[in-house]
């Protein structure tokens, strides 16, 4: 299993990347570096990719609609280029309060945009004239939509690999099945191991039945705070207000997808009432909602025997890459977490 982290887009990135320094001495595999409505993840990525030597580096993720399929494409290859062929292109649908709120696209079809965008990268990165004819986009432009100037063109680079991993975050049944049918990687969100299969195990396999073989085999790539002591069962409370945001602020009633995610796990009461109170402005009362039984099965929180039995607990549900939010304050104790795990996982 794979160990990667990622980097908080709160602030204080220099600092961070520092660490990513420290960890990949550490034996650290990935970094991440999230987009939301913060400062663009792709400045920062180069960054990273100047400070490291080895640890791969992931977009986790780039929102499919804030970017031309085109654009997307040329930033993956500029990024797989600086860093000497170590970039992973994460990217995701995000959802209507962002896509609508902060940047003013429609949020459509995110299925059909998803499968059309990685479609147009591969072409991009095999340097193929880009003539695309798909529902969503239109390479070029046909007539009657523009000038009519456009022409069909070819990256102008050789890009370092023609076929740069994908990793795809996706929750719904439809767009997990296609990402097991054509992305590299997968990256679900609030990963209940012992529940993995009943939420997901029929589109993975209903995917993996159209999977090109070149693909290889899908990543599976699952987050996790973590923290390992005798003395650190306390912080399993420090999720809370995440979850809660989530579960209860991200989207809309009826229109939230981290929400339907806690109702299929079986938490439809406390589900709601997560969300009531969040978007009544009540956060503090919204994350004490939060049960702690589903805190602890998306953590690696407690002493060193039970991180083991859970880190088992991940690989056997088909976890290939762990990535870790660390909960130590400080970047040596970080780096022993890193350690640990290492230990823990051979």
């Amino acid at each position: 299993m794979r160990l990667g982290t990622q980097i908080s887009y709160a602030g204080g990135f220099a600092e961070s990347v520092a660490d990513i320094v420290e960890l990949e001495k550490a034996g650290l595999d990935v970094a991440f570096v999230p987009e939301a409505y913060s400062f663009d993840a792709v400045s920062q990525l180069g960054y990273l990719a100047a400070k490291t030597e080895r640890v791969q580096i992931a977009s986790g993720i780039l929102q499919l609609y804030t970017r031309t399929p085109t654009l997307t494409a040329m930033t993956a290859a500029g990024l797989d280029f600086v860093s000497n062929g170590r970039f992973m292109l994460g990217i995701g649908a995000s959802g209507p309060q962002v896509i609508e709120g902060f940047h003013g696209v429609r949020y459509d079809a995110p299925l059909g945009r998803t499968r059309e965008l990685v479609e147009i990268c591969r072409m991009v990165w095999r340097r193929e004239r880009v003539e695309y004819n798909g529902r969503y986009y239109r390479i070029p432009l046909p007539e009657g939509q523009g000038t009519g100037l456009g022409k069909p063109l070819k990256l102008i680079n050789h890009p370092v690999r023609e076929r740069i991993p994908i990793m795809l975050a996706s929750l719904g049944p439809k767009n997990v099945a296609m990402t097991a049918e054509i992305a590299e990687a997968w990256e679900p969100i609030f990963y209940h191991p012992e529940k993995a299969a009943d939420i997901w195990g029929e589109p993975l396999a209903a995917g993996k039945a159209k999977r090109d073989p070149e693909l290889g085999d899908l990543d599976v790539v699952v987050g996790a705070p973590v923290a390992i002591g005798e003395d650190v069962e306390h912080m399993i409370d420090w999720m809370r207000p995440m979850v809660a945001l989530y579960v209860g602020g991200m989207g809309a009633r009826g229109k939230n997808f981290y929400n339907e995610l806690a109702c299929r796990y079986g938490y439809e009461a406390e589900a709601k009432r997560i969300q009531d109170l969040y978007l009544d402005g009540k956060k503090e009362e919204a994350a004490a909602a939060v049960p702690a039984d589903l805190l602890k099965a998306i953590s690696l929180i407690g002493p060193a025997g039970h991180v083991k039995e859970r880190l088992a607990a991940y690989r056997e549900a088909g976890v290939t890459t762990l990535q870790v939010t660390l909960f130590e304050p400080g970047v040596e104790r970080r780096v022993k977490v890193i350690e640990q795990l290492r230990e823990l996982l051979a």
